[in-house]
């Protein structure tokens, strides 16, 4: 049993999967300045906190015309 676990961390040990360059990558070297990262960022938790809000809305205007009450 142990030899299988040192052989097992000899193969997640080995890796290293850093050669896998993703094409979706950002250059980390032309990134916008972080005031404007920060703005984007913001912007995009608003629109998705909106989309949750109105999915939200939806389920509540559907169970309550589904409620027996």
């Amino acid at each position: 049993m142990h030899a299988v676990v040192m052989e097992t961390d000899k193969l997640n040990a080995n890796l290293d999967i850093f050669w896998l360059k993703d094409e979706a990558m950002v250059d980390l070297e032309n990134l916008s300045a972080p005031e404007i990262l920060a703005q984007e960022i913001t912007e995009n938790l608003e629109a998705a906190l909106e989309q949750f809000r109105s999915v939200s809305d939806e389920i509540g205007d559907a169970n309550q015309t589904t409620d027996p009450k």
